[in-house]
């Protein structure tokens, strides 16, 4: 059985529904198996346990798919004789908590984040966080050899209800956060929406903010349906950002809070309906991180801006460093610089994953919106909002990404050679300043008036596509850098250059 077309980065993914386009998934039930088969066998060598030996929580999301995932998992597991934590309906974040809070060995999370409703996948942790992609890539290879680990006895199955154990940890986490002179109430008088597009994300403002005494009665879509019928969730999506905005303006909220399918991405709105997302989410995850870590560094994605650079460096008096795009590769590189002892508080993606190091750097849109909501108690007291924790983050006047289609064969190394190729010429213009501090693609800066931002073109990591994003200081700053670009890209053929084009020609 051929399963390495399922990697996705550090999880298995892939169609889980039939539909008329696609009458035939990927994601099988004898795929599941062997996946969740040779993922016993690996924790068994990392534990040093017998199968029988291992306990291992299983938890889903919303998506329509996952009940028939759920039983193929919980099968391969108990024919291992694992014994199982059913966690049911849980977060992404919460299914990690398992192997802290209830000592497991693994769990299994059967999400596919924030895409469409006929996909699904499965996301594997240790005690030690998510797997790494050369982990998964052993499991994957031992799941096509048919490894199982062998077993004297079946295992059992336990159901248990782990997503109100996990409300409680935040719960407590706000009400020490806050100390109110009401401590079982802290959040009296707040008036919170809660968007969580039909993910799980619903028992945040089910089970930790309203026993805390929050309003809550602007939120919307909680309700469990992986057929996402009201928008995307994903706090990426303009569509469900405009649709938290609303909520809050029309509703007179002092917050708007939105996750992902399950979970682990959050984005805000503050009381005026402005977005905290993107940069700003950042922005404000770096205040609150660097309260009690004067100097520390927070490791970002590489699509920042200039003006969160500022904040951060000049503001904040923190060290900002740009990382490659991905949330596990920021992850990493905060772990890593970490272990040669940099203080390294935060690691966050532009997209709305935040990992704390007080928080195993754990990527949890609860535990983020947790932290910024202890925030704006706080500052409630000294009559300000969250909105002033950023008001010196400068914002650029545009920003803009597209993406490149590659059309040979070999994607990477068509797409390498050509940002070789851009580097080479970039570096010989003397209106062009690549980036000294870049760790994936070309970053290009340029200091003139006209154009006065930067540009960063890089290699997708598993499609072929070059997404090309750029920003500017100055109102059509960014097609005068996407001419800049064109300039160096002429006569390129194994590239399709379409949306540049009509970008710079739109009106």
């Amino acid at each position: 059985m051929e399963l390495m077309h399922l990697k996705s980065g550090t999880d298995v993914r892939g169609t889980a529904v039939p539909t008329e386009k696609n009458p035939e998934y990927q994601l099988t039930d004898d795929a599941v198996n062997a996946i969740v088969s040779a993922f016993t066998v690996f924790l068994c060598k990392k534990t040093g346990k017998k199968s029988g030996e291992l306990c291992v929580s299983l938890g889903h999301d919303s998506r329509v798919s996952a009940e028939r995932i759920r039983k193929a998992a919980a099968a391969a597991l108990t024919a291992a004789g694992v014994r199982v934590l059913y966690c049911s309906y849980c977060s992404t974040p919460a299914m990690f908590m398992t192997t802290v809070t209830r000592g497991c060995d693994g769990a299994v999370q059967i999400t596919a984040s924030h895409h469409p409703y006929d996909r699904n996948g499965l996301k594997f942790f240790t005690r030690d966080g998510g797997l790494s992609g050369g982990e998964l890539e052993e499991i994957l290879l031992s799941a096509q050899k048919g490894e199982k680990a062998a077993a004297l006895t079946k295992g059992t199955v336990e159901q248990i209800d782990y997503i109100s154990e996990y409300s409680e940890i935040l719960r407590d986490m706000i009400k020490k956060g806050v100390c109110a002179d009401n401590y079982e109430k802290p959040l009296e008088g707040f008036k919170i929406a809660v968007d969580a597009g039909n993910g799980v994300g619903g028992f945040y403002a089910e089970k930790v903010l309203a026993p805390l005494g929050a309003d809550v009665s602007a939120s919307q879509f909680l309700e469990f349906d992986g057929m996402f019928p009201n928008h995307i969730p994903n706090p990426e999506n303009k569509e469900a950002m405009d649709s938290i905005r609303s909520a809050v303006i029309k509703n007179g909220c002092d917050l708007g809070v939105i996750f992902d399918t399950d979970v682990d991405r959050a984005s805000c709105v503050d009381e005026k309906g402005e977005e905290i997302n993107r940069n700003s989410i950042v922005a404000l995850a770096a205040v609150i991180a660097l309260e009690n870590n004067p100097g520390g560094s927070v490791v970002t994605d590489s699509v920042t801006s200039d003006g969160l650079h500022s904040f951060i460096e000049n503001t904040l008096k923190g060290r900002h460093v740009r990382f490659k795009r991905g949330y596990k590769n920021v992850i990493d590189e905060a772990v890593r610089r970490t272990k040669l002892g940099e203080n390294v508080p935060l690691a966050i993606e532009t997209s709305g994953h935040a990992a704390f190091k007080e928080n195993y750097y754990l990527d949890d849109g609860a535990y983020l919106v947790t932290k910024i909501i202890i925030k704006a108690a706080r500052l409630r007291g000294e009559g300000k909002t969250i909105g002033d924790c950023i008001k010196a983050l400068e914002k650029p006047a545009e920003e803009k990404e597209l993406r490149f289609k590659i059309l040979a064969p070999d994607f990477k190394k068509a797409g390498i050679e050509f940002i070789n190729k851009i580097t080479a010429l970039a570096e010989n213009s003397p209106e062009m300043r690549p980036a000294v501090d870049n760790y994936e693609g070309i970053r290009v800066n340029f200091d003139d008036e006209k154009r006065n931002g930067w540009f960063l073109l890089r290699l997708s990591v598993h499609d072929p596509v070059m997404p090309f994003n750029t920003e500017s200081n100055t109102q059509g700053g960014c097609r005068e850098i996407c001419k800049a670009f064109m300039s160096l890209a002429q006569n390129e053929k194994d590239i399709d250059f379409s949306a540049l084009y009509e970008y710079i020609n739109s009106d």
